[in-house]
């Protein structure tokens, strides 16, 4: 397990170097977020009983930002060892596509937490959170910033150039995490939308998340939890079949 370790050693030192920008923004990110949301809607707006606006608000924001720096770890560094050429090191090193796959994807897992434990930090002083299932929460914070890892991986392999890279995380994660309700409950939305919702895996993500916390949710937890994890197993593993048949790697 050395070249694992080794490889996972030098993708945590890739984003802790620059954390500043790989950590700190986002954070200051999603405390703009909850200050403008926040402020314009807390006297106007009421999701679940005896729960503020503000409150339900800040689940969503933590994993939101979770997914979003899990996606950025592992696509952008991947497209900088392609264009830069030092993947040619990865890629001759004793390395099984497994060890690989797991060394980025754990890398992208860890940041994704570290930014979110950053959020969770920052947001104590606006509103006070409840915990009723923090084992709940460990699934699915795993499962989600695994799925969007192996969604960076994937990314990070298709893409050639910076530009096409961007058109991945502008044109399909953004609007999935965007559209998922993080800021709003899909109850509020027309049938047409919630429906639409319910197509979008990241929906389920957010409100298993956020059931973790208050115990309520749009719908059943055991369910979300299927789906989310179904969606890991899925997209691992055609994570590995394309690092296994070295798709724009070896090829």
């Amino acid at each position: 397990m050395t070249a694992f370790s080794t490889l996972l050693y030098k993708e945590l030192l890739r984003f802790w170097k620059v954390a500043f920008q790989t950590v700190l923004a986002p954070v200051i990110t999603a405390m703009l977020y909850l200050l403008i949301f926040s402020h314009v809607l807390e006297e106007r707006v009421q999701v679940y009983p005896g729960i503020s606006y503000t409150t339900f608000l800040v689940p969503g924001l933590i994993m939101m930002s979770m997914l979003q720096n899990a996606f950025a770890n592992s696509s952008s560094s991947l497209i900088q060892s392609k264009i830069t050429g030092n993947i040619v090191f990865v890629l001759v090193a004793p390395l099984s596509y497994l060890e690989f796959f797991s060394a980025y994807m754990l890398a992208s897992v860890i940041r994704g937490l570290v930014v979110g434990i950053g959020v969770g930090l920052v947001t104590v002083w606006f509103t006070e959170l409840p915990l009723l299932h923090p084992v709940w929460l460990i699934f699915f914070t795993a499962l989600s910033t695994g799925i969007l890892a192996a969604l960076g991986i994937v990314a990070g392999m298709w893409a050639e150039k910076f530009d096409q890279l961007a058109a991945f995380q502008n044109f399909l994660i953004m609007p999935l995490t965007f559209l998922s309700g993080v800021f709003y409950s899909i109850h509020s939305l027309p049938d047409f939308w919630q429906a639409a919702s319910h197509w979008n895996p990241v929906f389920y993500m957010i409100d298993g998340f956020r059931w973790g916390f208050f115990g309520l949710s749009d719908i059943p937890p055991a369910t979300s939890l299927l789906v989310v994890a179904v969606c890991f197993v899925a997209i691992s593993g055609f994570t590995l079949l394309l690092l296994k048949r070295g798709y724009k790697l070896r090829h």
